[in-house]
């Protein structure tokens, strides 16, 4: 990877005959955009993400292993050390948050899919720095991870959309029943509804045929209600006992299809030749099949045309003036539709891409030739913006219809090149993305020490690595899986070299991104390509950049975990040069610091691994009773809801991964199941929800604190802010929060319950913590019992223990009751605990006698490659017999990464 340094850019004009810089007639001169233009690019570096996991999909019970690395464009900073890994169900609502400490770029994690916490959904993972967060979180990264459920199921559902009249957009949803051994639910009573947010749009009942299925009838006038609904289906197989439900999203229920054509450069110009990208989308968000074929306003065919996959392509056409063009799209269900092109223009120019050879990138600025007569000798400024590099600028004085732009490849680091066409008042009149790939990949080679193996075989890998011809330390994972039980498409999957390099500098959604860097595709580069002139890309705008309208700054790149506040008197007045320590049992940790002129402090470089409590107190200053500590609140990024990558959710994930799950259920019926175990003794009665009327038709809390966690908080409301799970507090306007839908905008507060009574927030102060039994957090009200009578969001309810009669108090006792807000403890975020991959072996007979039905054969994500180039690990094979997948993901200390797949044979 080439770090390029922006101070050193040379403005240059290249293919001289032809572009001629010239300065006297600018409005704003080009130095002045290159100059206001540098000013994002030296001070703000562009950070990226990316995650490599063990697998493509898991079952509930499983554990998740991946590995992040960071890519920055500059060496003159000091990078993010943390990135922040959350994980959101197929409903936007934030599961988990994980913090993964970063060595040289580089930091490992895992998630436990517990089954008490987790069910069967499309998780999506999303992953950024916080200096990510002062920009859009469409560049963070994002991948949709499905986790079936082989342990809790009960009920195993396949739903497909039967779409039989398509022009009244009325569409049947058939849902297939079975249980969990796969047997069809015969002649079984369904109830189903049909839910948006709390509203119950339509229900109805039904009685599964001879195939388990039962039919719901959709239409389109719910259109815009099925786009966000959901459809539940109840089903009652045995009186005794519950009845078995499954939920489904609706997006896609009704077939629809939109096609947008885009010229490239921008415009249909008259007379000139042109490539015309265009872009057929279903409702579902991916591409769809199409051809077509171009009419004039006649009737005429003069184009015609195919995608060159997932619903990609372009054509060329050569449009005349004041002609108006029409498309006639065929789809791959015999459905057709009719689109009209953009208006051909006159009095434009356009930037358009013509060729790329070893050494240089060609482009060419085009207009009509009625518009150069008009306008002869008219100037235009060229930037070439890279991976937050401008890499060119030159000014053009066009002395024909057309000129060459000639950019030296030396400048250009591999990635998107973003070409820019602007008039002299820096205006931009058009814009070209295209893929430059200046230098090779890593050069990473997998050796196997032979191809066909025994089952618990040892396994000798050998990794070898180069960067152009040299050697370089770097960082790398391996994975290695049984293919047989993990059948996947690897088109589809996100790699660090389709991230990096495609998909974090793209907005929207790229589909099957690793088919563009696969040399397999013989189409690669034209539907990469197609891509690219379809795509957005708006990390900036240069006007706002000229306009000197730089980006707002709230967070800086993180060096480590820091805790800050601020010391006042409890008369509001700030406390300067007050002393502070910090303290952390569990680490052994006890740092003292003062506060500045406002009474501000910072507590820096921490380390601790999630959950460890921290105490930060204030009692060693004079009239230390009289002091209140204010911490920071903590701020992430909103959720970005209906994110566009939400379109790879699988819709039938016991159909999808059935291989996969099949062989959870059999590891985890020989590794989990435990013998009967008769348990004596007495059972402690918790208090819950439902030993209170009001509150009992909530259901199973999110999160629960039991009194213990509560030690040694002394002012309930101080401790809520850090121990709600969930829940934001607002110091403004005093109330909580749900933080996913704070984060989103919502401002609709939490109702507190004191033993089922409602309680404001000002009441909360006057329970006493030591007698709080245990608090929940619900999150959402499925039944919308509490929420429509108090008009809230989420509940947190508290239990008081039963009050018994005590000897009085002594004054002492008294005095370790008051409040201490000079003391806090804290629960913050943490790093992720440290946890290794178990690697089995298998080198006596007695340790081959054990069932091995793992799907990841061999995790490593701490694969360190030095000057040598190379190194050399170790592993056995499980049981599984059939193909084995080995990928490498990585990346060396000049930033180039490189991606390796090879596979090798397991038979008994």
């Amino acid at each position: 990877m080439k770090y390029i340094k922006l101070l050193t850019l040379t403005m240059g004009v290249c293919g001289a005959q032809q572009v001629v810089a010239q300065t006297t007639d600018a409005t704003l001169p080009i130095n002045t955009i290159v100059e206001r233009v540098q000013k994002l690019f030296q001070v703000f570096p562009v950070e990226k993400v990316h995650l490599h996991f063990d697998k493509p999909y898991y079952a509930v019970g499983d554990t998740l292993w991946f590995n992040s690395y960071l890519s920055r464009n500059l060496a003159e900073y000091e990078p993010s050390k943390i990135t922040y890994v959350e994980v959101l169900n197929s409903r936007d609502s934030l599961i988990q948050t994980l913090r993964i400490p970063l060595d040289k770029g580089v930091g490992d994690g895992y998630l436990v899919l517990d089954p008490q916490y987790l069910a069967q959904d499309n998780y999506r993972f999303r992953a950024y720095t916080k200096w990510m967060g002062n920009f859009s979180s469409d560049y963070f990264f994002n991948k949709v991870v499905p986790v079936g459920d082989a342990i809790n199921k009960k009920l195993i559902t396949d739903i497909s959309f039967i779409n039989n009249d398509q022009n009244a957009a009325k569409s049947q949803a058939v849902i297939q029943f079975r249980d969990p051994v796969g047997k069809l639910l015969i002649n079984s009573k369904v109830n189903w509804s049909l839910i948006s947010g709390w509203e119950t749009i339509a229900n109805g009942k039904g009685e599964t045929d001879n195939l388990g299925r039962i039919t719901v009838n959709l239409s389109a006038k719910e259109k815009d209600i099925l786009q966000k609904a959901y459809l539940e289906v109840s089903l009652l197989e045995n009186k005794n006992e519950k009845p078995l439900k499954s939920t489904f999203s609706l997006k896609n229920s009704l077939w629809d299809a939109d096609v947008q054509f885009l010229p490239e450069g921008g415009d249909l110009l008259a007379g000139i030749a042109k490539n015309v990208a265009f872009k057929a989308v279903s409702s579902s968000g991916k591409g769809v099949p199409v051809k077509g074929r171009i009419l004039d306003g006649k009737g005429k065919q003069v184009a015609e045309f195919s995608d060159f996959g997932l619903g990609m392509g372009y054509f060329s056409l050569l449009p005349m003036a004041n002609e108006k063009y029409e498309a006639v799209i065929t789809f791959a269900n015999g459905q057709e539709r009719k689109y009209k092109l953009p208006p051909v223009v006159q009095n434009k120019a356009n930037v358009v891409y013509l060729k790329q050879d070893e050494t240089n990138l060609n482009m060419a600025i085009v207009t009509s030739d009625e518009d150069f007569a008009k306008s002869p000798n008219q100037s235009y400024y060229v930037l070439v913006q890279s991976n937050g590099h401008l890499v060119y600028a030159a000014q053009a004085n066009l002395k024909s219809a057309s000129a060459l732009i000639v950019i030296p490849k030396e400048r250009l680091p591999n990635g998107i090149a973003q070409v820019t066409l602007l008039n002299t008042a820096g205006k931009v009149v058009s814009e070209r993305l295209t893929f430059v790939k200046s230098e090779k990949f890593l050069d990473i080679n997998l050796a196997v020490n032979k191809e066909l193996f025994k089952a618990k075989e040892k396994v000798n890998l050998k990794l070898s690595v180069l960067n152009n011809g040299k050697k370089f330390p770097g960082s790398y994972s391996i994975s290695v899986i049984d293919e047989s039980k993990v059948p996947y498409d690897d088109n589809q999957d996100l790699s660090i070299v389709s991230n990096f390099l495609l998909t974090s500098d793209l907005k929207g959604y790229v589909e099957n991104p690793n088919s563009y860097f696969d040399e397999k595709n013989a189409n690669r580069d034209k539907a990469l390509d197609a891509l690219l002139m379809t795509q957005g890309f708006r990390r900036f705008e240069y006007q706002d950049l000229i306009a000197e309208k730089l980006p707002t700054l709230s967070f800086m790149p993180e060096q480590g975990i820091e805790i800050g506040g601020t010391l006042r008197l409890n008369t509001g007045r700030t406390v300067p040069n007050g002393g502070l320590l910090l303290s952390i049992p569990s680490r052994s940790i006890r740092k003292d610091t003062y506060t500045d002129d406002k009474g501000r402090f910072l507590f820096k470089d921490l380390v601790f691994t999630d959950s460890s409590k921290v105490t930060v107190n204030a009692r060693g200053n004079d009239n230390y009773r009289s002091m209140v500590i204010n911490m920071d609140q903590t701020y992430f990024p909103e959720i970005d809801k209906n994110n566009a990558y939400k379109n790879n959710f699988v819709m039938n994930i016991d159909k999808a991964i059935a291989p996969y799950l099949e062989n959870s259920k059999k590891e985890f019926r020989t590794s989990i199941l435990l013998d009967e175990v008769a348990i004596t003794g007495v059972q402690k009665k918790v208090i819950t929800n439902r030993d209170f009327p009001s509150i009992s038709g909530l259901s199973m809390p999110e999160h629960r604190i039991e009194a213990d966690r509560l030690t040694g908080c002394n002012v309930l409301t101080m401790c809520l802010t850090t121990l709600l799970t969930g829940i934001t507090y607002d110091s403004q306007t005093q109330k909580y929060y749900v933080t996913r839908d704070y984060n989103s905008g919502s401002r609709v507060p939490v109702q507190f319950f004191l033993n089922g009574m409602a309680i404001d927030e000002s009441g909360l102060n006057g329970i006493n913590v030591i007698d709080i039994e245990g608090i929940e957090i619900f999150l959402k009200d499925d039944l919308g019992t509490v929420s429509r009578m108090y008009q809230n969001n989420g509940v947190v309810s508290i239990y008081t223990k039963k009050v018994e009669k005590k000897p009085r108090m002594s004054l002492s006792e008294i005095e370790k009751l008051l409040p201490k807000s000079n003391v806090i403890d804290l629960f913050p975020l943490g790093y992720i605990k440290e946890r290794k991959f178990y690697v089995p072996k298998y080198e006596t007979a007695e340790s081959k006698a054990v069932n091995d039905l793992r799907t990841t054969i061999y995790w490593n994500p701490k694969v360190q490659v030095t000057e040598t180039g190379e190194a050399a690990l170790e592993f056995y094979n499980a049981d599984g017999n059939g193909q084995y997948k080995v990928v490498v993901e990585g990346m060396d200390e000049t930033g180039n990464v490189g991606r390796k797949v090879i596979h090798y044979q397991v038979r008994q």
